[in-house]
């Protein structure tokens, strides 16, 4: 029996929230598959009706914390703040409690901020969460964040009920039916193969920018021609090495092979690709087989040209695209990532022995001897810092002749990945 969790504001949508509720019933009467659902109102006002599981009042009493406070009284950002925190500790444990297989919330700017960041904090990878919302058609980098939040658009306000918002709250409810039943399976699979003590392979995250692509081509090529794994390729923009490190701590991932350290980059200097100050801290902290290196590490991202910092106008840029520009690192800014690199390292890192740094004499397919990035200098003081960081620890670092997409160093960097995983399982 699927179970969905419906979240809203039901001061100010709860006919909306009725119809979502009757629209999830009618589907399950008519497919005749039951179905359980559970509406929890985070709203500002406390609202009575039948149909509310789980109501403001209630939220509050449960997961207000030890000083409850009078959300009629707090401004709007305020309440909407506390209500992310009832709400997402009373969701975590519903998970805790009983299986809930999705999560299904509508709402303008503010329930999108409130119920996005509930998905985001509380329900882990892979259950289905869906979103309709008066903001689905603009960015939305802000709500999804690194997770797999789906978003609809509402096309018009949700601020009652007409012909064109009901369609689309019930094409909602119908995909959150379908999602929830796919995800039931999958569970399902999941607890036979534990039962069964099917062998599970080895899960690799990979880090991967356009201009390491083809070492990560070589790579997954070569891991799954040689070995039982199954490799997540993550793509370096912020939230690529934001959803990988929160797999790693969900306990999702089993090794990581970050070939691709560029997001450290835009931390540092402004770019907009940052993945923010923890990157690395997951996978080091986390102890499994980890190999780091400096893929992309020879560039800062920004968007169009236009949209370049103006003290960065007079820098060597390179338009990768009409909507990414390209800024090579110079070399007191790679003495700076390397810096970066070894103080997570030496700060974070449960297993020295399950970590190695691999240096490439270049680190993208525009920094190659003859490319417009190439810089040897830049690069000599990116290795120089990592090499004289790190002396003195157990951490082996590996400083190469080949660039990062030859097809040798990427067979030879997924081959000794494999030898520390072998080693992990051997306890060695």
């Amino acid at each position: 029996m699927p179970h969905i969790v419906l979240i809203g504001t039901l001061d100010t949508k709860l006919q909306e929230f009725l119809y979502l509720h009757q629209q999830l019933n009618d589907l399950s009467t008519s497919t005749s598959s039951p179905l359980k659902v559970t509406l929890i109102d985070c709203g500002r006002t406390n609202i009575q009706h039948e149909a509310i599981s789980i109501s403001q009042q209630a939220l509050i009493a449960e997961y207000g914390g030890s000083e409850l406070k009078d959300t009629m009284k707090l401004p709007r950002g305020e309440v909407i703040q506390y209500m992310t925190q009832c709400c997402t500790a009373c969701l975590k444990t519903l998970l805790k409690d009983d299986q809930i297989h999705g999560i299904l919330g509508a709402g303008g700017s503010g329930g999108t901020s409130l119920v996005s960041a509930v998905m985001r904090d509380a329900a882990p990878f892979g259950l289905p969460k869906l979103i309709v919302s008066t903001v689905a058609s603009g960015d939305t980098s802000l709500f999804v964040g690194e997770t797999d939040i789906t978003m609809m658009n509402s096309v018009v306000d949700i601020a009652g009920t007409n012909e064109l918002l009901l369609n689309v709250l019930s094409n909602a409810a119908g995909a959150m039916v379908g999602m929830s039943a796919a995800y039931e399976r999958t569970l399902e699979r999941r607890s036979k193969e534990t039962a069964q003590q099917v062998e599970r392979v080895t899960r690799i995250g990979i880090t991967m920018f356009g201009v390491t692509t083809p070492c990560v081509n070589y790579i997954t090529q070569y891991l799954t021609k040689n070995y039982p794994v199954e490799t997540y390729v993550f793509h370096a923009t912020g939230h690529g090495g934001k959803a990988m490190e929160r797999l790693v701590e969900e306990g999702r991932l089993d090794a990581v092979l970050d070939l691709t350290t560029t997001e450290i980059c835009d931390h540092l200097f402004g770019g907009n690709m940052s993945a923010g100050p923890n990157r690395l801290e997951a996978a080091l902290s986390a102890g499994i087989p980890n190999i780091i290196s400096l893929g992309a590490t020879d560039m800062v991202n920004f968007g169009a040209r236009k949209a370049v910092p103006a003290e960065y106008l007079n820098r060597l840029l390179l338009e990768h695209n009409p909507t990414v520009t390209l800024m090579r690192t110079t070399k007191e800014e790679c003495d700076a990532i390397g810096k970066f690199m070894v103080e997570k390292i030496k700060g974070f890192a449960k297993d020295q022995d399950m970590i190695e740094v691999w240096i490439p004499k270049g680190a993208s397919v525009v920094s190659t001897p003859g490319e417009i990035f190439a810089d040897e200098e830049a690069d000599a003081a990116l290795a120089e810092a990592i090499k004289k960081g790190l002396e003195g620890t157990k951490i082996k670092i590996v400083q190469d002749t080949r660039h990062i997409n030859e097809e040798s160093f990427a067979s030879d960097i997924a081959e000794s990945l494999m030898k520390i995983v072998s080693r992990k399982k051997d306890g060695v």
